[in-house]
């Protein structure tokens, strides 16, 4: 099971986000700003939030490894044909197949690893999912950042939809069938759906998600613009390197269980959040061992966050929606990627970087206080 859902994550992030590092050359390709061109990411980010909740109840009816297994083939087949797009128009048609084709797993994959492993034991069984996450993000953007040198931004897709291939094919052969029985009728879409916004403490998971994803999706988005443009001038491939920070990501979403159990799942968020507003404010100035130590830092604490919350949220779903539950937050935190990013990339096209980093920092913010206030009050 560990090694299917790792695969499952290496697989659907990869695919996700490897145009985010060839955006500047997309950008010159087809004469577009920077937040035209990140519409590569939020179309694919926006229609996996817009598709997930409905596959989350299908999940409910037809069992969560269908959905997993259909996810990860589907949304690789389309990774191979991703590069074939003959315009820019096409290219983003594809983007958002894919991003409703990758919504099946992360959709359900929560849920899926409750009704495995239980509750008791769900926040370091998230984490290590969160890790596996975190590596595919990281593989698929340095994969498609060190092609796109030799083989333009076409070869660097091809690149990672081979690879987002082969570990989808992992995960069919490894995918422990699902410990619980499909219900039917167990709960419909919108019963389901207001379970799970009724509880406070889950909507503030939501807008954690909705908000921390939106910032870090934003940074990252316009990362390669700053680091390829002036006054750094890095090559696509030395600039695809920031990714690397995704292996702290890896670390701190993998032992964020322990932090949990020690200090408690509010201290926990909100000191992530700090961390990770500490590590936007790093990148502030035009010195490249600053950004690349604000990018590290920043990454380290959202990935810790997203573990707490993504944690959170599968711990105090209502029984019987779950999976709606785990949706939520699913649409939500790729809302925010997808509204956050484009954000993030227009306003850096139009104020730059500071000006970023000051929305960034106030969207952490907000969700701070959205966790502290309900957690106080539950």
């Amino acid at each position: 099971m560990k090694i299917a859902v790792a695969a499952a994550g290496l697989s659907s992030f990869a695919l996700l986000y490897a145009p985010q590092p060839v955006l500047p050359q997309l950008a010159a390709q087809y004469h577009l700003d920077p937040g035209s061109a990140s519409l590569a990411v939020s179309v694919a980010t926006g229609a996996l939030a817009i598709s997930v909740l409905p596959i989350a109840a299908l999940s409910e009816i037809v069992g969560r490894r269908p959905v997993i297994l259909v996810s990860v083939i589907v949304s690789a087949v389309l990774g191979l044909l991703l590069p074939l797009a003959p315009s820019y128009g096409v290219l983003l048609i594809l983007r958002a197949l894919q991003g409703i084709a990758i919504a099946g797993f992360p959709g359900v994959a929560a849920a899926y690893l409750v009704e495995q492993l239980g509750t008791t034991g769900v926040a370091a069984a998230v984490g290590a999912m969160i890790a596996g996450n975190s590596i595919g993000g990281m593989l698929g953007r340095l994969a498609a950042g060190f092609s796109a040198d030799v083989l333009g931004y076409h070869g660097a897709l091809t690149v990672v939809g081979v690879l987002g291939s082969i570990f989808s094919l992992v995960t069919v052969w490894s995918l422990p069938p699902s410990s619980t029985v499909p219900q039917a009728a167990r709960m419909s879409v919108l019963t389901g759906v207001a379970a799970a916004i009724r509880k406070p403490i889950l909507l503030a998971q939501y807008a954690l998600a909705l908000l921390a994803m939106g910032s870090f999706v934003a940074v990252y988005n316009a990362a390669g613009f700053r680091l390829t443009g002036s006054p750094l001038n890095l090559s696509p491939a030395l600039a695809s390197l920031i990714f690397l920070a995704y292996a702290i990501g890896s670390v701190s979403s993998a032992t964020v269980g322990r932090t949990v159990a020690r200090f408690g799942r509010l201290r926990s968020a909100v000191g992530a959040l700090l961390i990770t507003a500490v590590g936007a404010l790093l990148t502030v100035p035009d010195s490249l061992v600053s950004i690349v130590l604000g990018m590290v830092v920043l990454t380290g604490g959202f990935f810790a966050a997203h573990a707490v919350a993504n944690g959170w949220t599968a711990a105090e779903s209502p029984e019987g929606a779950r999976g709606q539950a785990s949706g939520t937050y699913t649409l939500t935190y790729y809302l925010g990627s997808s509204f956050g990013g484009t954000a993030g990339s227009v306003i850096y096209g139009h104020a730059g970087w500071t000006w970023l980093v000051v929305t960034v920092v106030c969207w952490l913010a907000l969700a701070a206080v959205a966790v502290t206030l309900t957690a106080r009050r539950a």
